[in-house]
This record gives structure tokens, C-alpha cells and sequence, in this order.
């Protein structure tokens, strides 16, 4: 077995005020887990377009393995604003080709040598790729896996059969406080879990039982619930670890979710604690929040605690 550790769905272009910067979510994610030494694959689509030959040609430097099946749709991109404090507003393209992944021989090949998979909403939102992410799953191992659904809800690109779906096929959840709100209501577990949707967003900490029932709900290994300036909880259904949020000079943050999301499962994979991995997590989100672009290089001192 390989040990592929797989980050699955879009690749594209952030257009961001200061030029393009490849990202894309599970691309990123799979950098991230490539910067802390494991076999990180991005597997994705492009197009037989410009962008499609900049994607290849920004990626050598990288070090990051890829399969991208060309397709006749356009690479995808997206456009960024940044607001005063560096939070990225995304308008993002539709018809793209990562909205067309096919499932074929060199993928299915991928998932049985998968280790561990980080896929999301977005690359969900047109038949051919979200077949295609569910045969994923599907083929994958079913033992000693991790299936990460990092749902990055993102404009109106959900919806409730999608996210029950993908719950009902991963074992760890990463959500946001928003998030959690949105998915409570769209599957009705507003009664469950003492959410409405209505009142002010509640203080973080009050999440812990609203997530613990999602655990029992879907069986899910761990939520990963991250609260912005606040902090980050990791939760089990034995075990609760909280981190502050680092108070860094930001430069923006996108990408910062997907390091985090990267880092953290490698630490993990690499025989990390839960609360030593969400050290980990958490203050490779922070340096990656003083560099501008989602796929910034490690400085070797957060190399090294990983290994």
C-alpha cells in the first residue's frame, strides 16, 4: 500500500487583488500534508487551457504529487476580495473543470492505496465529480482509514442530501461555528441539538454538546470545530481538546482552514496525540496566516515537530 494521503476535489486559482495564487481546498490540503513528510496526492481536474498548463507549471517547484485528468471544461477559478482584516469574500465559477472529475482506472488505483482523504462541499455541486468523490469513499479501505470532510459551505453550492451524504461516508468532521448552525437547520437537528438558527450565534464553548450529537448521529471518529479569533476544539466521544487562537500579524488567511486541516492529520497519522496534533494544527495555521497565499514553504522548526 502506498499510504496516499489524498486531498480530493478542486484545484483552481484564488484571483486575488495581488494576481493569481493556485489553491483550491483539497489541493491545498494535500500540500500542507506533503510540507510534514507524507505522501500527499492532489486529485483533481484541469482544463486543456492556459490555466491548466500554469496549474502544472506552479506546482513543479512544490513538491507535491498530483493526478489531474485534463478535461474540455475551463481551470477553475475564483475570485478573492480581501476585507480590511484579511477575510477572504470568494465568487466562485461555475462549470469548471473540477466540476468534472471522471472516475477512472488511475483514480480508482489511488483510493485503494488511500490512507486518509480530505474532501469537501464544493467539488460536490455537479454529478461527475460528486460520483466520482463517493466511488472514492466507497473503493477506499474501510479499516484504519481517515475520511475527512472538511465541508467549506461556500456561497449556495450545498444542500441537505449532500452534506447528510458525506457525513454518512466520513469518519471526522472539520466545522466551522457558522457552519454548524447551517447544517443544524438544514437537517433538522435543531430539536437534537438546542440550535436555533434565529438567535445570535451562541459562544463557542456552548457547541461541545451540539457536536457530541452529531458524533453519535453519524458515528464519526472526531469534529474538528474551529471558532475564528476564539479558538479551536477537537472532539471525541471520550475526549475534548481546546487551543486559543495564535494572535499573529496576518496577511491573509486563505488556506489557513486547509493547513490547519493538513497539519492536524498528519500529526495524527504520524502517531500525534489528538491534543499534541492540535498544537500542531493550530500554530501551522498561524504561520500560514503571515504569508500571503495558501501554499506557503515551512520554516523546518514545524517540520520537525511532526516528524
Amino acid at each position: 500500500m502506498k499510504d496516499y494521503i489524498v486531498g480530493l476535489g478542486e484545484i483552481l486559482f484564488d484571483c486575488l487583488p495581488d494576481g493569481k495564487k493556485l489553491g483550491g481546498a483539497p489541493a491545498n490540503f494535500a500540500y500542507h500534508v506533503s510540507q510534514l513528510g507524507l505522501n500527499g496526492i492532489a486529485v483533481s481536474a484541469i482544463g486543456n487551457d492556459e490555466d491548466g498548463e500554469l496549474v502544472k507549471k506552479e506546482l513543479e517547484p512544490r513538491n507535491l504529487q498530483t493526478h489531474l485528468e485534463v478535461v474540455k471544461e475551463p481551470t477553475g477559478t475564483v475570485q478573492v476580495t480581501l476585507s480590511g482584516n484579511g477575510i477572504p469574500q470568494y465568487d466562485i465559477c461555475l462549470g469548471v473543470a473540477y466540476d468534472n472529475i471522471p472516475w477512472t482506472p488511475a483514480i480508482e488505483d489511488i483510493a485503494r492505496n488511500a490512507r486518509a482523504v480530505c474532501f469537501g462541499s464544493l467539488a460536490q455541486r455537479t454529478a461527475v465529480s460528486r460520483n466520482t468523490i463517493y466511488k472514492f469513499l466507497d473503493t477506499m479501505p474501510q479499516l484504519g482509514t481517515f475520511k475527512v470532510f472538511d465541508i467549506n459551505l461556500r456561497q449556495q453550492w450545498y444542500s441537505r442530501e449532500l452534506i447528510e451524504e458525506s457525513l454518512k461516508r466520513c469518519n471526522v468532521l472539520k466545522i466551522n461555528d457558522e457552519e454548524i448552525i447551517t447544517v443544524a437547520s438544514l437537517l433538522d437537528l435543531d430539536e437534537i441539538i438546542g440550535v436555533n438558527p434565529q438567535e445570535e450565534l451562541l459562544q463557542p464553548v456552548s457547541f461541545e454538546d451540539q457536536v457530541r450529537d452529531l458524533i453519535r448521529i453519524y458515528d464519526l471518529q472526531m469534529v474538528v470545530l474551529t471558532c475564528g479569533a476564539f479558538g479551536s476544539y477537537v472532539i471525541t466521544s471520550d475526549e475534548l481538546s481546546f487551543q486559543p487562537t495564535p494572535k499573529v500579524k496576518v496577511a491573509d488567511t486563505v488556506g489557513a482552514g486547509d493547513s490547519f486541516t493538513g497539519s492536524f492529520c498528519a500529526a495524527i497519522l504520524a502517531g500525534k496525540s489528538i491534543k499534541e496534533a492540535h498544537k500542531i494544527g493550530v500554530d501551522v495555521s498561524a504561520f500560514v496566516c503571515t504569508q500571503n497565499g495558501a501554499m506557503p514553504t515551512y520554516p523546518e522548526e514545524l517540520i520537525k515537530r511532526v516528524k
